[in-house]
C-alpha cells in the first residue's frame, strides 16, 4: 500500500511542478493537495528517483525538477 501511495504522490508532485521554475514545500502541498506526510513521502520517491532538487533558501525548502 505505502508504495503504491508513495508513487501516486510522487507523480501529484511531478505534474504540479512540471513546467515551473519550482516551489517552496508549502506551495507544493497547496498546488498538489497533500499534506505533510504525502509530501515526504513523495519527495522522498522524486529524490531516490533523481528527478528532483532540493535546496534550503532563507530558512524554507525549495524543490524544483531536474
Amino acid at each position: 500500500m505505502w508504495k503504491e501511495k508513495a508513487g501516486e504522490t510522487a507523480g501529484r508532485i511531478w505534474t504540479a511542478l512540471n513546467g515551473t521554475e519550482g516551489m517552496t514545500a508549502k506551495k507544493l502541498k497547496k498546488e498538489a493537495k497533500l499534506n505533510e506526510k504525502e509530501l515526504h513521502l513523495g519527495l522522498g520517491w522524486l529524490l531516490r528517483e533523481g528527478k528532483i532538487s532540493i535546496e534550503e533558501i532563507e530558512g524554507e525548502l525549495f524543490m524544483k525538477l531536474d
